[in-house]
């Protein structure tokens, strides 16, 4: 780790759709949004779900597009620094499940999936097991279901 929240060698912003810009490279996986609205509420000059595309990273500074992308809590949204350097998850783990049934994760997290572990800094798992996707929540149920 060279700076705080760094990480000199992310994995995670390789997946998804890529949006360079010249400090920031943003990366979205759109089967993994959950639609929280951190990104659109946090900085719309940036995220705007009615533009295409609808991610403009050069819209505000690197630093500051870094810190709405931190604030997304299932880790659609990924970004890699022009140096390289990219998200480090929190030194403390944090769960919290959601009544929509939804278990939010933070931390350094390594996720045992169908392809092998990944490592991840924030993600959102399925609590009620009807994900396609699992671990990582998809929608599939609907919040009645999600509470038993």
């Amino acid at each position: 780790m060279t700076e705080a929240g760094v990480n000199p060698e992310p994995e995670a912003v390789d997946r998804g759709k890529q949006y360079p810009a010249d400090d920031i490279t943003v990366s979205f996986d759109a089967d993994r949004c959950r639609h929280f609205g951190e990104c659109v509420r946090g900085l719309p000059e940036v995220f705007d779900a009615g533009r295409r595309p609808w991610i403009d990273p050069g819209g505000a500074p690197a630093e500051q597009v870094a810190e709405v992308i931190r604030r997304c809590p299932s880790g659609a949204l990924q970004y890699r620094l022009r140096n390289g350097q990219g998200e480090v998850g929190d030194e403390v783990t944090s769960v919290t499940q959601l009544p929509t049934g939804q278990i939010l994760l933070r931390g350094r997290l390594t996720v045992q999936t169908g392809s092998g572990a990944r490592s991840e800094t924030r993600m959102a798992a399925c609590g009620c097991g009807s994900s396609a996707s699992a671990p990582y929540c998809d929608g599939a149920c609907t919040p009645t279901e999600a509470r038993g």
